[in-house]
């Protein structure tokens, strides 16, 4: 899959230039995004796509050196599974930001 990385948004268009893949993570705070959206188009759906679109999330995200916090219910499960990445998330914003997120 070819993505397209910005710098708070990872996306795939297909052939025809439609957006089929997107997770989007937008700055709250110094230092801090916000992961907030992913989507996966629902032809791709199943496949493991979303998973590997958030594994790309936190190694963009820890590369420019970031914490983060998750209110997309796709990524708060997905950290809950990977607890060996959750080392990017700013525990205190998660907790006053979204506490019934709680990764």
């Amino acid at each position: 899959m070819n993505y397209i990385y910005e710098k708070n948004r990872i996306y795939v268009n297909n052939e025809e230039g439609k957006m089929i893949v997107e997770a989007t993570f937008p700055l709250i705070k110094e230092g801090v995004v916000v992961i907030d959206h992913t989507f996966v188009d629902p032809s791709l759906r199943g496949q493991g796509v979303a998973s590997e679109l958030m594994h790309n999330v936190y190694q963009h995200v820890k590369k420019q050196g970031l914490k983060a916090v998750a209110t997309c219910p796709y990524a708060v499960v997905w950290f809950k599974k990977h607890q060996e990445q959750t080392d990017i998330i700013d525990e205190e914003t998660q907790a006053t930001l979204a506490p019934e997120c709680r990764i």
